[in-house]
């Protein structure tokens, strides 16, 4: 019998192992955080089709999505990554992920860890919709609001509220899987 999933999940095969493996199990690892964070900056005005494809590229491109060793990339590494054919070769968004990891630094520093520091807002606990049909599932929240404005105020960049709730649907700390996708089920039971 074939496994029911979101609609979205069923464009390719990269699509449907992304879906039933990554998206939407909670995450409390910084790097893989940090790395689910770089990606959704980097999908913003693209196909996630896309980002997906180059995901291994920006895996070597970005150390391993190592916060410290982006941290302290200099302005030789951002010239060397806006050559780089295998990434999303867009300054704004290089520099944003280099910015932002510097300011994750500071969040591990405040609150121990940065999935701490995100977990917070929801004390710890997925955010479960149940939604029916792709059509109900939105672009943001309340929650994506509050998180994009705290991040903004700690000098966060590129993290707009429909960023931040890709981002947080893609590291589980919001459900959105569709109530007839068998992930929905494995997850909330």
């Amino acid at each position: 019998m074939t496994k029911k999933r979101c609609d979205w999940a069923e464009a390719n095969e990269q699509m449907r192992q992304y879906h039933d493996q990554i998206w939407g199990r909670p995450e409390f690892d910084d790097q893989k955080l940090f790395a689910k964070l770089v990606l959704d900056m980097n999908q913003a005005g693209l196909s996630w089709n896309t980002i997906l494809q180059k995901w291994a590229h920006f895996e070597v491109a970005y150390e391993n999505f190592a916060i410290d060793k982006v941290a302290a990339f200099s302005a030789e590494k951002v010239e060397e990554l806006m050559q780089d054919a295998g990434i999303i070769r867009n300054r704004r968004k290089i520099e944003a992920a280099i910015h932002n990891a510097q300011q994750v630094q500071a969040l591990q520093e405040e609150f121990g860890s940065f999935s701490q520091y995100l977990w917070h807002f929801v004390n710890g606990q997925p955010v479960i919709n149940h939604w029916q049909h792709a059509a109900e599932v939105p672009a943001s929240s309340e929650l994506s609001d509050e998180i994009c404005k705290d991040l903004k105020r700690r000098g966060f960049k590129f993290v707009g509220t429909t960023i931040i709730y890709s981002f947080l649907q893609a590291v589980g700390i919001v459900n959105d899987h569709l109530v007839t996708c068998f992930c929905y089920e494995e997850l909330t039971n």
